[in-house]
């Protein structure tokens, strides 16, 4: 800024002395035409009354002024009839100036050693008609009036003009940098300092702090909306940090009773294996028409239900690492699909399946995929065992950060699962059936995630759609599960 005022007033400063320098020139040359016309008339009336003497006498008086160099009539050879100083007459002068009558200008401007520099002007005498008895009537000019006048005395005005103009523009150009910086340092320069302290401060994980600014102004403005967003990342951080605690207690909970789950369940795993092997040999020795047989295959069916919840938890505490290997998803699909088809469940409901062709193999563990799937369409099928329905299952590609996935979508025509309880299905023990243990799809999630895979859902009163998708075998994904592993 203070580089642009000093530019500023520097070419103001240059145009207003040139300026004033034109001024003070045609100022000079307008007091000399003056002159000249003065004199002029004076010689001519002195010239018809045949006081030729007078004229003398007049350019005599003319040569005392302190800015007349001298004063010339000049006829037009060149030589010098009368002039202010005497010692001149008859000499011959220039006949460059002489011909300034015959220009429009008729005056120039030189420098001589003596007297410095010099308006020279050239005024043409015409021949009127009372010359006529002294000169005829054949030429029209019948001399010339030279005056001389010296600038000196303007070149000193200039020279004080403009060093006073000068002097001044540095004086305002000083102040007013004085003033600009002044003001830059205590409304931009000192709050902006003080900014930059504070978010020094606040990297080091130090959010209460906030930046003190009475003015109205934009800095103001600014430090208000600093001051916001401060307590804003405050409040979210005091959020987070409840929130995590929230989480570590609810994962230091969870994995308590994994742990106590996995344990209870190896305890009673046992017991229930003994319990199933002797009740089936007393239902085995027991007459099939004999009323207590049907109590022995009840006993053995909860029995089964027990042991298949205490497998449950047991992966659920300490769920056994995937052996990762190229398989195709076509035959794990339709190998799962015919063993769920055994199930009553799914005795009245149309299957569909749509498999896209040229799917690449993926990377998976088959046992345990063939886990997730039938997990899912047992789901299916109990969904819509009261009303019938159909089951979609459809294959194609997709891609995530440039990664190849396979995507598996199990469709039903159920009733669907209700908004409220949506975000909750995956949550360990969460279910809505009589007899569920409500593990089936937090086991579903676990093993798909440990396939660096992902599954979702969509649902509404048409149905519920289950997504999975997991990686292709290749060799990014392979390393990529590998290093998971």
């Amino acid at each position: 800024m203070i580089t642009l005022l000093i530019g500023g007033v520097f070419i103001y400063t240059y145009f207003n002395v040139n300026r004033q320098q034109d001024i003070l020139i045609k100022t000079a040359r307008e007091n000399t035409e003056l002159l000249m016309s003065t004199v002029e008339r004076s010689i001519l009336n002195n010239m018809n009354y045949g006081s030729s003497h007078n004229v003398k006498t007049i350019l005599e008086l003319l040569g005392h002024h302190n800015q007349l160099i001298n004063v010339n009539i000049v006829n037009m050879h060149g030589i010098i009839l009368h002039s202010s100083n005497p010692s001149n007459v008859g000499s011959k002068v220039n006949m460059g100036i002489c011909q300034l009558s015959n220009s429009s200008d008729k005056y120039a401007i030189f420098s001589n050693s003596t007297d410095g520099e010099i308006l020279s002007m050239v005024k043409p005498i015409y021949n009127n008609v009372t010359c006529h008895v002294c000169h005829g009537s054949k030429v029209k000019v019948i001399a010339l009036l030279r005056v001389n006048y010296s600038l000196n005395y303007t070149k000193k005005q200039i020279l004080d003009s403009s060093r006073i103009f000068i002097i001044s523009s540095i004086a305002i150009t000083v102040f007013l940098s004085i003033m600009i910086s002044l003001i830059l340092l205590m409304l931009v320069k000192k709050p902006l300092n003080k900014m930059i302290s504070t978010m020094s401060i606040i990297e080091q994980g130090n959010l209460n702090v906030h930046i003190e600014y009475e003015r109205k102004d934009e800095i103001g403005m600014l430090i208000n909306s600093f001051n916001s967003m401060v307590d804003r990342l405050n409040l979210a951080r005091m959020e987070l940090e409840q929130l995590h605690f929230e989480q570590l207690e609810r994962a230091d909970r969870l994995s308590s009773i994994g742990e106590m789950a996995a344990g209870i369940a190896h305890e009673i795993k046992n017991p229930l294996a003994g319990i199933y092997a002797a009740v089936s040999v007393i239902k085995n020795e027991t007459l099939t028409d004999d009323v207590r047989a049907s109590i022995l295959g009840e006993v053995l069916e909860q029995v089964q239900r027990l042991d298949k919840t205490t497998n449950d938890l047991l992966f659920l505490g300490k769920p056994s690492l995937p052996e990762l290997a190229c398989v195709d998803i076509e035959s794990i699909l339709n190998k799962t699909i015919r063993f769920a088809s055994l199930n009553q469940n799914g005795a009245h409901i149309e299957q569909r399946l749509e498999l896209e062709g040229g799917l690449p193999p993926v990377y998976v563990d088959k046992k345990q995929i063939q886990q997730v799937f039938l997990n899912l369409l047992l789901n299916a099928f109990q969904s819509m065992y009261a009303t019938g329905g159909i089951l979609l299952v459809r294959t194609s590609r997709s891609y995530h950060d440039d990664n190849e996935f396979v995507r598996i979508d199990f469709s039903d025509s159920g009733p669907g699962i209700p908004p409220k309880i949506l975000d909750s299905i995956f949550n360990p023990f969460f279910t809505t059936k009589a007899h569920g243990t409500g593990l089936g799809l937090t086991i579903c999630l676990k093993l798909v995630r440990l396939h660096n895979g992902n599954i979702s859902v969509v649902s509404d009163s048409s149905g519920t759609v289950f997504t999975v998708e997991l990686p292709t075998c290749n060799r990014a994904n392979s390393e990529t599960s590998e290093a998971s592993i």
